[in-house]
């Protein structure tokens, strides 16, 4: 198997992403044909997640042969450092969050016009809770042939929240950026389930905590 530790494709402040994006192809002008690449030896940056799947098997492959283009898969540490490197132009593209992309582009964080080429990945996201925190919910969620009813909303989480307040406790949740579609996706459920998550602040601003009953961080 090959050495999947680098994947390129790039064009200086163009990015791959989506809920798990990939990275933009540089053209000399517009869509071209492939004996008129830009550049056909490129780097793309990933974190190890299964919505970069698209990327590897196409590396495994040979797909980006097929296509004149050399490419190098290379794990990133984070979602901020694989950002600003598609941005410092470090990496000629990426797997990213969906909501990178555009937060970029408004100016959240580094400012950069970064562009979406391929969606990578549709929904698939799941939220969790701790064994302890499940076995309290179970008693409100309804049953049939055994098995929990999904989907699985907040409300049967309401009271566990509510019981944690009560006794001075933080419910504490986590997500894995500020513009990820996970960030939204779990506030959405939360309210939903008629429980205020508060909104997100800075960690040295503290006003997004005012009234909020679920911790996210």
């Amino acid at each position: 198997m090959k050495q999947a530790e680098n994947f390129i494709i790039k064009k200086r402040l163009t990015g791959l992403s989506a809920v798990a994006a990939v990275a933009t192809l540089g053209f000399a002008s517009g869509v071209c044909a492939v004996e008129n690449l830009e550049k056909d030896s490129l780097k793309f940056g990933f974190i190890k997640l299964t919505d970069m799947a698209p990327l590897a098997v196409a590396y495994e492959k040979g797909y980006f042969e097929d296509e004149g283009l050399s490419v190098q898969l290379e794990a990133q540490a984070n979602w901020k450092v694989l950002l600003d490197r598609v941005i410092d132009g470090e990496l000629d593209g990426a797997h990213m969050l969906a909501g990178q992309p555009l937060g970029a582009t408004i100016g959240f964080g580094t400012k950069a016009d970064v562009i979406t080429a391929f969606s990578m990945d549709l929904n698939g996201n799941a939220i969790t809770v701790s064994n302890d925190v499940w076995k309290q919910m179970k008693e409100k969620i309804p049953v049939k042939d055994g098995k929990p009813v999904h989907p699985i909303k907040a409300d049967a989480l309401k009271p566990v929240v509510e019981k944690y307040k009560s006794a001075g406790k933080p419910f504490n949740m986590a997500m894995v950026f500020p513009v990820s579609t996970h960030n939204y996706e779990l506030r959405y459920w939360l309210a939903a389930g008629g429980i205020k998550p508060g909104f997100y602040a800075p960690p040295e601003d503290t006003s997004g905590q005012i009234d909020a009953e679920a911790m996210l961080s």
